[in-house]
């Protein structure tokens, strides 16, 4: 077992082939402990170079309000009045914890997404 740190694309494309090769390996076997490794490797070369943009909390809550058919005077009991909810979708006003908290337990909105993370 030759690992080396993953370093250019040339040394990434060179792990993921090995990992296709070794993808049924028992594990806690030569090659199962060479995959876990190299899995661990270009995962860590990924976030690096590929990292994952956070969500817009904005934009989830928008693309649930598509996914249900909701319009933005619907929003008014889990985030208040007409003007709050207009701020909030126009990016004027942050969310607060309650409005988080009930976007979250009504609309099944992921925390994640609510809070940007």
């Amino acid at each position: 077992m030759n690992i080396f740190p993953i370093r250019t694309e040339d040394d990434y494309d060179a792990a993921l082939t090995r990992i296709d090769v070794l993808m049924n390996a028992e594990p806690a076997t030569p090659e199962g402990d060479e995959l876990d490794i190299l899995v661990t490797l270009v995962e860590a070369y990924e976030a690096k170079h590929y990292p994952i943009p956070t969500c817009d909390p904005v934009e989830a809550i928008k693309f649930r309000m598509e996914q249900m058919g909701l319009e933005p005077k619907d929003l008014t009991p889990i985030i208040g009045s007409r003007s709050k909810v207009s701020e909030v979708l126009n990016h004027k006003r942050q969310l607060s914890i309650a409005m988080i908290r009930n976007l979250h337990t009504q609309l099944h909105v992921p925390y994640e997404s609510l809070m940007g993370a």
